[in-house]
């Protein structure tokens, strides 16, 4: 029974993106958002199922579908590994797709193209479905690529516009950079272990401890810490993290309902996915698990600051899920996975809730995304506030809501690690606590409060969304309050063992879970005392009209620092775009010599010639082919002479 409910679970919402455009033809765009939206639905009540099935019933099972590659010593198969870490993605992934599809049908209705976008949204959702559903990084691999497409369709949904394309090539482009890294550490672990079985890999690498690799130069590495750098990089790469970053802000070019989706449970999620998963691997590589938490704490600070003066309600949202995935990666670095996972299961609740709550704000103002163009819209859009409010509670951490159980875990785990350099962790973590409750408060301030800013005539016909919209967002508000205080004992708690049940293989003196129960109080209050900071600060600029921008002319060249995140995008554009564009120029501009001369078109001009100079000695006249005969005969016999 379960594993039909598994099989099931994954393959509606592929069901549902092969029905949508077909549905369309024979009865209408509605038909269309009806399939998808309705096969999702059905495997988000399934998925439900399976996680109080796996995360508090101790089922497992190893699901075999089919045999993809069989080879001597190698075989990969296609299946689904069902266990607690599975159960939880399943539930969190299918759950969250369910909530936009249903929010997407108000937003989305007056798109001509909506069978599409729900097609797409759909694929989206079973690709990354099969990603966390994989028995092995093959199947991940696949998942991964698939999310990769469907983000790249649904980021340039609005292809007649050169932004949204432009975006979607660089989330593309980005995310290959990545991808070689996973490719890589893919290609390391047959190497080492023979196999791409997750099972097969995590219980032979505690004996693969002292195992090197040869690098180009005749250095050797050791081989868990360069495949768990490898996979660091893909990982990075997916989960936008320091350094491969640029292209999350710019995804937010697709519509709202992809953002929701892409920021909240899915794509970005798939990089702690993968090192989750992983974990058996980083227990017994410490470079390499130090190099996550050190990644995880500098995007989580990077991140936070570049949000600060963000104008674009989306934009700050979204430098927002960059800098809560750094709080993640830093708890998988630490080797607290397991708070990592539920930051990632709480996450998915308030950002998706913030996402469709400025969605919201935007469909009432028209297509409005500057703060500074809104303000006043709490008397005018009054659920879509108290939603917002309450995503942006979580957000900081205020006490009793889900973002403050999970993120607080994480701040005290930095706190009492062994980690050499955990210090500088909580230290980054702090100050992105602090970002955090700046720019959420100064999102809620400039977007609902003070007076209106933008066209009056906007205004006065904005109004609330319809329920189609508003309902999602009550869902959300839900879970960003309540899912913490529910799920906390379970995550990291006394059930906590049982919960987990045997999805981390950790080793015996990894007390992470133990240890954050038993910090400081002075550490407990601390991310309290950030948050408190951070709203002050962002209320005392507030409340005095002029103070931000006489503050910003003050400060200059670290405004503009900000405004730029840090100039990333500029630096890449001169280090690897205008190289790349550059080539590309020479090519296009010598194409007929380079690409003509010595191409297809070359190589079939040469035949020709070469064809016609053949034809020319088929003259039909019997003292030419005399002639031929004879200088043939007079050659072999000096080349026999000669051999002679």
């Amino acid at each position: 029974m379960t594993s039909t409910i598994a099989i099931l679970a994954l393959f509606l919402p592929l069901a549902g993106a092969a029905a949508a455009m077909p549905a369309a033809r024979l009865f209408g765009a509605r038909a269309a958002e009806i399939a998808a939206s309705a096969s999702v639905a059905l495997a988000a009540i399934l998925s439900v199922m399976l996680f109080m099935r796996t995360n508090f019933g101790g089922e497992t099972a190893d699901i075999h579908l089919m045999t993809w590659i069989a080879m001597e010593g190698f075989s990969v198969s296609w299946g689904i590994q069902l266990d607690a870490l599975t159960g939880l993605m399943f539930f969190t992934v299918s759950f969250v797709s369910a909530v936009v599809h249903i929010y997407s049908i108000g937003y989305m209705h007056e798109d001509p193209s909506r069978p599409r976008f729900f097609a797409y949204l759909s694929l989206f959702t079973f690709m990354m479905l099969l990603l966390v559903a994989a028995p092995n990084f093959l199947q991940l691999f696949v998942g991964w690529e698939g999310v990769g497409l469907a983000s790249y369709l649904l980021i340039g949904f609005w292809h007649q516009r050169s932004a949204p394309n432009d975006a979607a090539i660089k989330a593309f482009v980005v995310n290959r950079v990545g991808d070689a890294g996973l490719l890589l550490g893919m290609a390391a672990i047959v190497m080492i272990f023979g196999t791409l079985d997750y099972d097969a890999v995590f219980q032979a690498v505690p004996r693969m401890g002292d195992q090197t690799i040869a690098l180009p130069g005749g250095m050797e590495v050791g081989a868990l810490n360069l495949i768990g750098c490898l996979l660091l990089v893909g990982a990075m790469g997916k989960s936008a993290q320091f350094l491969l970053h640029t292209w999350l802000p710019d995804a937010m070019e697709g519509p709202t309902p992809v953002s929701a989706l892409i920021h909240a449970a899915t794509m970005v999620t798939a990089g702690v996915f993968l090192i989750a998963r992983a974990a058996p691997l980083y227990e017994y590589a410490p470079q390499a698990a130090l190099a996550t938490a050190l990644v995880g704490g500098a995007t989580a600070f990077f991140a936070a600051s570049a949000a600060l003066v963000q104008n674009d309600i989306k934009r700050v949202i979204a430098w927002s899920t960059c800098s809560q995935l750094g709080y993640m990666f830093a708890a998988l670095g630490l080797g607290l996975y397991q708070a990592a996972l539920f930051h990632l299961f709480t996450h998915a609740f308030f950002k998706a809730l913030l996402f469709l709550g400025a969605g919201s704000v935007i469909h009432a103002l028209h297509d409005e995304q500057d703060m500074r163009r809104m303000g006043g819209l709490f008397k005018t859009l009054p659920l879509t506030w108290t939603a917002m409010l309450i995503g942006s509670l979580s957000l900081t951490g205020f006490p009793l809501t889900a973002g403050y159980f999970s993120k607080d875990a994480i701040i005290e785990a930095a706190a009492v690690s062994s980690v050499g350099t955990a210090p500088l962790i909580f230290a980054l973590l702090i100050a992105a606590a602090i970002g955090t409750a700046f720019y959420s408060w100064r999102l809620i301030f400039m977007t609902f409060h003070g007076d209106y800013r933008g066209d009056a005539e906007i205004l006065r016909n904005a109004h609330e969304s319809p329920p189609v919209m508003l309902i999602p967002l009550g869902l959300l508000a839900l879970g960003a309050i309540f899912a913490g205080g529910v799920f906390a004992p379970a995550f990291l708690g006394d059930g906590a063992e049982h919960f987990w049940g045997g999805a981390f293989a950790l080793r015996a003196d990894n007390k992470m879970v133990e240890a954050i129960h038993d910090v400081p109080l002075l550490i407990k209050l601390t991310p309290l005392a950030a948050m408190v900071l951070g709203f002050a600060a962002a209320l005392y600029l507030w409340r005095r009209p002029g103070s931000a921008n006489r503050l910003a002319r003050q400060h200059v060249l670290l405004y503009r620092f900000l405004l730029h995140k840090w100039y990333f995008d500029e630096i890449y554009d001169r280090l690897f775009a205008r190289g790349a564009y550059g080539i590309g120029r020479i090519f296009q501009q010598r194409g007929e010599g380079l690409i003509d001369g010595i191409g297809p078109d070359g190589m079939a001009r040469r035949v020709l010639q070469m064809t016609r100079g053949a034809v020319k000695l088929q003259s039909g006249y019997l003292y030419h082919y005399a002639f031929l005969m004879i200088v043939g005969l007079v050659a072999l016999m000096s080349w026999i002479l000669l051999r002679a």
